[in-house]
């Protein structure tokens, strides 16, 4: 601190009246900044009045050594601000207790410049020094504040990203355990949760979703943990999810299931990509169960379809797609032909007609059907996969 000369005689007239001084300061914080109200009774409080106390006792000694070493009383201060960030405060209780205690300085100061003839210089100096060292160890509060916030930050992100990594974990490592995840993370533990599976490469923008979702972004199919996915409090989640587009939203399940919840989006996610579900907005698995079930016994479907369908399967693509999707569209209108007309954009003689060359093709196994949804799954793989418009 450059401070130019001062009286002799003025550090030792400073350190008369130290112990007021640092008396009345205590006293003030306590009635003017609530969180030091405890006095001696709180542990925190008193590391405030002890720094206090310092800080007033480097300052006098400052005054007599402009060069003294004030690495002390900074990185005194740098751990009260690292204080106030563990206990999830702001830094203004501290800020006003410093604006408190060079408050009272100055009136001091202005008090004895009175009673002793100081110069005017001499006051100056003095309350520049003190703004000066004030200041300096706020900066130091603020820094402390702020390195202690990023580490509690990084430390709060890790459990939330074990949390995370337990509820898709299978095994599931069981109610209690995830619990106490939970807890740790600060997490409020939800009856059920959803999982929604992401392409990789989402927009940044669309990154920006309700504290509660638990983000697994870098993952190699990126998801996420939406706990209660019908319950309140979602409205802020969906709009995130179209600004995505493409994403498969999985089954809610109990809190110990969410393994299964995204294997079953990351199977819609995979359906989505080959062009067999829509992309470019979010699809719901609950939506889509026969093309879900389907691809879980994609192959088994498909070494059996030729028992199943038999003389269909036989024909050139440009025959077997239009009698496939007619077939599968009536059997889903259940069998009401005026409907499979409408739902297909034809008219219903063409449906009949098509089904006539069905019965001929196969000998009317398709008349009446015993295994109806096994021919309808059959269908649905043949149509929905692409295979009816491919060779034989």
């Amino acid at each position: 601190m450059a401070q130019g000369s001062m009286p002799a005689e003025l550090p030792d007239l400073l350190r008369q009246h130290l112990q007021a001084a640092v008396e009345e300061m205590e006293r003030e914080i306590r009635d003017q900044v609530p969180e030091y109200a405890g006095g001696g009774h709180g542990e925190y409080a008193l590391r405030v009045e002890r720094t206090v106390s310092e800080t007033v006792a480097f300052f006098v000694d400052s005054v007599d050594h402009p060069d003294a070493d004030a690495r002390h009383l900074t990185e005194l201060y740098m751990h009260l601000g690292e204080l106030e960030a563990r206990q999830g405060r702001g830094l203004e209780a501290l800020q006003t207790a410093m604006r408190v205690s060079s408050q009272i300085a100055c009136r001091r100061f202005i008090k004895d410049a009175y009673r002793l003839d100081w110069s005017r210089e001499t006051l100056g100096r003095l309350t520049d020094s003190l703004f000066m060292l004030v200041a300096r160890v706020a900066d130091a509060a603020a820094q402390g504040y702020a390195r202690e916030q990023g580490q509690l930050a990084t430390e709060r992100e890790q459990r939330r990203e074990r949390l995370r990594d337990a509820l898709v974990a299978e095994p599931s490592p069981g109610h209690e355990a995830i619990t106490e995840l939970a807890v740790a993370a600060r997490w409020d533990p939800p009856r059920s949760v959803g999982l929604v599976a992401l392409p990789s490469g989402a927009p940044a923008g669309a990154r920006i979703l309700p504290p509660a979702v638990l983000a697994a972004w870098d993952a190699p199919v990126p998801f996420l943990v939406v706990p209660d996915p019908g319950g309140p409090g979602q409205d802020r989640l969906w709009p995130a999810l179209r600004r995505i587009g493409t994403a498969a939203i999985g089954p809610t399940v109990p809190l110990t299931q969410g393994a299964v919840s995204l294997r079953w989006a990351r199977h819609a996610l995979t359906l989505v990509e080959r062009g067999l579900l829509p992309s470019g907005a979010p699809v719901r698995c609950v939506d889509h169960i026969a093309p879900l079930a389907t691809l879980a016994a994609e192959e088994l479907v498909g070494a059996t379809a030729g028992a199943v369908l038999g003389p269909l399967l036989d024909l050139a693509p440009a025959r077997r797609q239009p009698l496939a999707e007619t077939l599968l569209t009536y059997l889903e209108s259940g069998d009401n032909a005026v409907v499979a007309a409408e739902r297909l954009h034809i008219h219903e003689q063409t449906v009949r007609y098509r089904l006539r060359r069905i019965a001929e093709l196969t000998g009317g196994r398709f008349s009446d059907l015993d295994g109806r949804l096994d021919v309808m799954l059959m269908l649905s793989w043949l149509v929905r996969s692409g295979r009816a418009e491919e060779s034989a």
